[in-house]
């Protein structure tokens, strides 16, 4: 049977991790994710993601995109023309597969994510 994930009955434990060394820019920002969902073959998973303020480059697969909606905080999406997506509570953006650019956190951060990594 398949159930509804509902994110408020739900406590999974927080995964800690803070960006590579070779790709961080300003800071060393700790990275929690509490992942709440995640299909069967691994190509969907969605929960809620907070982090410090920093930088660091980022580089997307061309299978992975992410969607995401800010709870609390700004966040700054760059890419490589210097074009920058700014987001704070309330909004939500897309990085598309193949994205290569700057994931700037300008004051701590918390969002909801959604990431689909399709089969090559």
């Amino acid at each position: 049977m398949t159930a509804i994930t509902e994110f408020r009955h739900q406590s999974p434990a927080p995964e800690y991790d803070h960006p590579r060394e070779e790709r961080r820019l300003e800071g060393n920002p700790k990275r929690t994710t509490w992942n709440h969902f995640t299909n069967a073959g691994g190509e969907v998973s969605a929960g809620i993601w907070s982090c410090e303020k920093g930088s660091w480059r980022i580089a997307f697969a061309p299978n992975k995109d992410e969607y995401f909606y800010v709870l609390e905080g700004r966040c700054r999406v760059i890419d490589e023309q210097g074009y920058a997506a700014e987001a704070g509570p309330g909004d939500a953006l897309v990085i598309p597969g193949g994205f290569k650019g700057i994931f700037e956190v300008v004051e701590p951060v918390r969002k909801h994510y959604v990431i689909v990594e399709r089969a090559d």
